[in-house]
């Protein structure tokens, strides 16, 4: 079988290598000359997953995962095409901006060769399907062809695994000769007993947007509490297990810090919530979900000047973290990029360490001093704020931390550490949920 994806982005290129790890024939194309030059040549990832480099390279060298910017020749030997590009949110009202996904389904109709499956692996709103396939038929009305909807559910960090080993994979179509190019194309996964749930293809795009949401919601849920607790004395870690153990609701997900980010979460459900008000069914549970992630954000700022005894200004932080979760380089949406402007304009000097997200972070932040290693981010400052919990930074040396800091003050937006081990070592220490050590 044969697949051409249609975009080389964190979606398309993770999905493309691992098509072609299940002996696929996979051709992923991009307009962007430089990108695919440096995957074809190089093996260059443009972005960082791990175990990504080494799929992309081990299935190139087979011969079954290759790179070109000729759309035109990938989707005309194609049996399934993948539209794999970004839907990021609309300036001005939040809903999913369609117009990469309407371009490559022109282009595609203006390659297609024989019976042909064209798959929305981008997530996009309910209807976009139907829409899809009204831009290709009227563009070729000879066009023998299906559309389908074939949400992913990748998490950075743990991409590959999650293709490879999915909770469920959900097709979304109409058309039994799609259903059974589909089942082909999953076959390894049948055969490791993984759940392929077939519905509509309106089923199929809500699917998504209902998962994200939920789990946003989750967050949020323990968020609030995790306030309540502060207020009232409790631990959040203690209420989490003791919720989570319960199988109907399960421990994933309810572990509470800045607010959530990243590439889905924040858009998606922006996205549904204009859906939902389009068909005049607004989710209210998920306004106010989005409302208060974007103020917890915000208030974080308050809490790490709080601790400072009122006042950030003139005084120098050491920020651990700067994506949004651990285990990749992205960006998008990350709770550093308000929390750090916040401390910013109130007069704070930032010093600033991520594993991964340096370069990006670099291009979106001004007058930040990026440290070498943990310990030099903390060199001399006032407090020390750990914002995303990477494993290095579990771990840190407490001795040595109190020695590169002005004082030892620790506000861990993420629970890294316990009261026991921030007590012995002399610590004041602020989390989220749980009782200061002042």
């Amino acid at each position: 079988m044969r697949v051409a994806m249609i975009g080389t982005g964190y979606v398309g290129l993770v999905s493309g290598a691992c098509f072609s790890e299940f002996g696929v024939e996979v051709v992923c194309v991009d307009k962007d000359e430089a990108k695919i030059s440096a995957l074809r040549d190089r093996c260059e990832i443009p972005i960082y997953e791990p175990g990504l480099d080494t799929l992309v390279q081990t299935n190139a060298a087979a011969g079954r995962l290759t790179f070109t910017t000729d759309l035109t020749e990938a989707v005309r030997n194609a049996d399934v095409v993948f539209i794999a590009v970004g839907t990021p949110s609309r300036r001005g009202d939040g809903h999913a901006d369609l117009s990469y996904v309407h371009a490559a389904a022109r282009e595609i109709a203006a390659a297609l060769s024989g019976y042909t499956v064209v798959v929305n692996k981008s997530t996009v709103p309910v209807g976009t399907g139907r829409e899809v396939e009204r831009i290709i038929r009227e563009a070729r009305p000879d066009a023998d062809f299906d559309v389908v909807s074939n949400p992913e559910f990748l998490r950075e960090g743990s991409a590959i695994n999650d293709f490879m080993r999915p909770d469920r994979v959900v097709i979304g179509t109409d058309s039994e000769r799609a259903r059974d190019i589909m089942r082909r194309l999953y076959s390894p996964l049948y055969l490791i007993e993984k759940p392929i749930l077939f519905t509509s293809r309106e089923s199929s795009e809500l699917i998504k947007y209902a998962a994200n949401a939920f789990l946003a919601t989750k967050i949020t849920f323990i968020n609030e509490i995790a306030d309540l607790c502060e207020k009232v004395g409790a631990n959040v870690n203690d209420i989490a297990r003791g919720i989570g153990l319960d199988r109907r609701i399960g421990s994933k997900f309810l572990h509470p810090g800045p607010g959530y980010g990243g590439s889905c979460f924040p858009k998606d459900t922006a996205a549904l919530i204009r859906t939902a008000r389009e068909y005049d069914a607004p989710i209210r549970i998920v306004e106010t979900v989005a409302e208060l992630n974007r103020t917890r954000k915000l208030a974080m700022a308050d809490r790490i000047e709080e601790a400072l005894g009122g006042t950030a200004q003139d005084r120098t932080i050491a920020i651990l973290g700067l994506t949004f979760k651990p285990e990749t380089d992205d960006m998008r949406d990350s709770p550093s990029l308000d929390i750090i402007p916040a401390l910013q304009a109130r007069g704070a000097c930032i010093r600033a360490y991520d594993p991964e997200g340096m370069k990006e972070a670099a291009r979106l932040f001004t007058d930040v001093y990026f440290a070498t290693d943990a310990y030099d981010a903390m060199d001399g400052a006032d407090v020390l704020v750990i914002l995303t919990e990477w494993n290095e930074f579990r771990q840190l040396n407490l001795e040595r931390t109190r020695e590169r800091l002005k004082a030892p003050l620790i506000v861990d937006l993420r629970n890294v550490y316990t009261l026991q081990d921030m007590e012995e070592h002399g610590f004041r220490y602020y989390s989220i949920g749980r009782p200061a050590i002042h």
